[in-house]
C-alpha cells in the first residue's frame, strides 16, 4: 500500500497507477488542500491508495495483490489532525477537517469501548452506595484500629510497638497486595476477589472475637481480615466512625467477643448488599506490566514517590496513638471511654478533609493542594508536644483530622497528574502503592518501639513522625520545581 503526498504530483504512467475501485478505473483517492497551520506552503492530503506497481501489471501480479488484500483485512485510517486557518479571520484556528477513512466493513471501532459511567438516576445512585460501604468496611476498619491500640495495650500486656504491628500489617496489605488483586480486577475475576474479599473480612473479625494471644490477633485481624479489594473514598469517614462507636458502646456491656461478632455482622449485612449493587462496567483486559522502571528516569515522579514514602511514616501515628496518648501523656488522663472521643472526632472530621481539598485540587492541581496539607500535618505533629490537657488534645484533633483525611485522598490523584502515558497510569499507580506501603507497615511500630524505649514519654515518637513528613514534603516540592522547570510554568501553574 502507498501513500502518495501531493508533492509527487498526479502523474498516471504505467508504474504510478492506482488500484481502481470500478470498471471505468476512477481514482479512489481525492485531493483535499489545506493550509498547514505551522507551514507557509500548501499541502494536499491524499487518501492511501494501493499502487499495482508493487505487484506488476502481470496477471500474476494481480493474483499476488488480491491474495494479499485477502490477507490484510484490517481498517487503514488516515486521521490527519491539521487545524484549517482562514486567512480572512486572521489565522485563528477554526475548523479540523474530517479525516477520510477507508475501513473494514466488518470492524467496529466501538466494539470493545465500555459503557459510559451511569451519570445520574438510580444505577448511579446504587453505584455511590456500594463504593460507600465497600470503602466503610475497608478503610473505615482502618481508620478505627486506635479503639484495638488502647485495649490489646492492656488485654495483652505487649508493648505498644508490638500491638501496632497488628494494625499496621493491615494498612500495609491494603497498599501491596491491593496491586496483585486488582489485576485479577482487569482480567475479569471481579466477582471472585469481591466474594473472597466478603468471606476473609467477616471470618477474619469472627476469629479475632476468639482470639486469647498475640500471634492469633496478629493473624486474625492483622491478616486473614484484610484482604485488600477496596480503596479509599469518605466511606472511610463513615466507617471510623461507626466501628468507633460500636466498640466504645458494647465493649463495656457486651464483653470483646461479642462486639466484635457484631461488627462482623455489620460487615457482612452490608458487603452483601453491595455485592448486589456492584457490577463491573469495564471488560476483561489484559493488564499492563507490573512494573514499569523507567518511570523513575522521571524525576517528579521519583521525588513523589520518595516524598510518599517518608510522609507515610507519620500520617497513621495519631490514629494509633492520639487515644492511648489521652490515658498516658496529659497531666490529667482521660478514661478508656472517654479517650475513644477523640477517635470520634479525628474520623468524622475528615469528613471535611475529603470534599473540600477535592473541590480544590480540581480548580488549583492535586499536588498544589497535596504539599501544603503534608506542611500542615508536619507541623501539627511538632505541635503535638506541647499539648498537655485534654482540652487542647481535642482542639488538636478537631484540625489535625482533616488534614490527615486530604493526604490519604490526595495521594493516588497527585500520581495521576504526574504520569504523562494514560495507559501508564495503573502501573505507576501499583509501583508507588508497594513502595508507600512499606512505610505504613513499618512507621508505627518503629514509633511505638520509641515510646516503650523512652518509658511511655510520647515526644520522640511524635518527632519522629514529623520529620518523617516534614522530609516527605522537601520531596514533593522537589517534584513540584523539575515539573517546573520540564514546562516552564510558575509557582501557581496547575500541577
Amino acid at each position: 500500500m502507498e501513500l502518495r503526498p501531493s508533492s509527487i504530483g498526479h502523474g498516471h504512467g504505467h508504474n504510478n497507477s492506482t488500484l481502481s475501485h470500478g470498471s471505468h478505473g476512477e481514482r479512489a483517492s481525492q485531493d483535499n488542500t489545506i493550509r498547514n497551520p505551522s507551514m507557509e506552503y500548501e499541502q494536499k492530503i491524499i487518501e492511501p491508495t494501493i499502487s499495482s506497481s508493487w505487484y506488476g501489471e502481470s496477471e500474476e501480479g494481480r493474483d499476488i495483490e488480491q491474495q494479499h488484500n485477502k490477507q490484510n483485512p484490517t481498517q487503514i485510517s488516515i486521521t490527519p489532525l491539521i487545524v484549517d486557518r482562514d486567512e480572512r479571520n486572521g489565522g485563528n484556528e477554526h475548523e479540523l477537517h474530517n479525516p477520510e477513512v477507508i475501513s473494514n466493513p466488518n470492524f467496529s471501532e466501538d466494539e470493545d469501548a465500555p459503557p459510559p459511567p451511569p451519570d445520574g438516576g438510580w444505577r448511579a445512585w446504587c453505584v455511590c452506595l456500594a463504593a460507600h460501604l465497600v470503602f466503610m468496611n475497608s478503610w473505615g476498619w482502618v481508620n478505627s484500629f486506635g479503639v484495638f491500640q488502647t485495649y490489646y495495650k492492656e488485654l495483652l500486656q505487649r508493648p505498644a510497638s508490638d500491638i501496632s504491628w497488628i494494625g499496621s500489617i493491615t494498612v500495609f496489605l491494603l497498599f501491596f497486595v491491593g496491586t496483585l488483586t486488582g489485576r485479577l480486577v482487569d482480567a475479569g475475576y471481579f466477582r471472585l476477589v469481591f466474594a473472597t474479599g466478603i468471606v476473609l473480612q467477616v471470618l477474619g473479625v469472627l476469629a479475632t472475637s476468639l482470639c486469647k494471644s498475640y500471634w492469633q490477633f496478629l493473624l486474625a485481624q492483622g491478616v486473614a481480615a484484610r484482604w485488600p479489594w477496596a480503596s479509599r473514598l469518605v466511606g472511610s469517614v463513615s466507617g471510623g466512625l461507626i466501628f468507633t462507636s460500636l466498640v466504645r458502646q458494647l465493649l463495656p456491656q457486651a464483653g470483646f467477643a461479642w462486639t466484635l461478632r457484631a461488627a462482623a455482622f455489620i460487615q457482612l449485612g452490608t458487603l452483601l448488599v453491595a455485592s448486589v449493587l456492584v457490577k463491573p462496567r469495564i471488560k476483561p483486559r489484559r493488564s499492563a506490566p507490573m512494573v514499569d522502571l523507567s518511570a523513575f528516569r522521571e524525576l517528579e515522579y521519583t521525588f513523589y514517590t520518595i516524598g510518599c514514602f517518608s510522609a507515610y511514616f507519620g500520617i497513621y501515628f495519631a490514629f494509633y496513638y492520639i487515644a492511648s496518648f489521652s490515658r498516658d501523656g496529659l497531666a490529667n488522663p482521660l478514661s478508656y471511654t472517654e479517650s475513644l472521643n477523640l477517635l470520634l472526632i479525628l474520623n468524622g472530621i475528615g469528613v471535611i478533609g475529603r470534599l473540600v481539598p477535592a473541590w480544590l485540587a480540581d480548580r488549583i492541581g492535586a499536588v498544589n493542594v497535596f504539599i501544603p496539607n503534608v506542611i500542615a500535618a508536619s507541623i501539627l505533629i511538632f505541635s503535638w508536644i506541647a499539648v498537655k490537657d485534654a482540652a487542647g488534645l481535642y482542639a488538636w484533633a478537631v484540625i489535625y483530622g482533616p488534614i490527615a483525611a486530604a493526604i490519604q485522598s490526595l495521594f493516588p490523584t497527585g500520581l495521576s497528574l504526574l504520569t504523562k502515558d494514560l495507559n501508564k497510569i495503573g502501573v505507576r499507580m501499583g509501583m508507588s502503592f508497594t513502595i508507600v506501603s512499606f512505610a505504613v507497615l513499618t512507621g508505627p511500630p518503629i514509633a511505638g518501639a520509641i515510646i516503650d524505649r523512652q518509658g511511655g514519654a510520647y515526644w520522640g515518637a511524635q518527632v519522629f513522625a514529623g520529620t518523617g513528613l516534614a522530609l516527605g514534603t522537601s520531596f514533593l516540592i522537589a517534584a513540584k520545581v523539575v515539573r517546573m522547570r520540564r514546562t516552564g510554568m510558575g509557582w501557581m501553574g496547575k500541577m
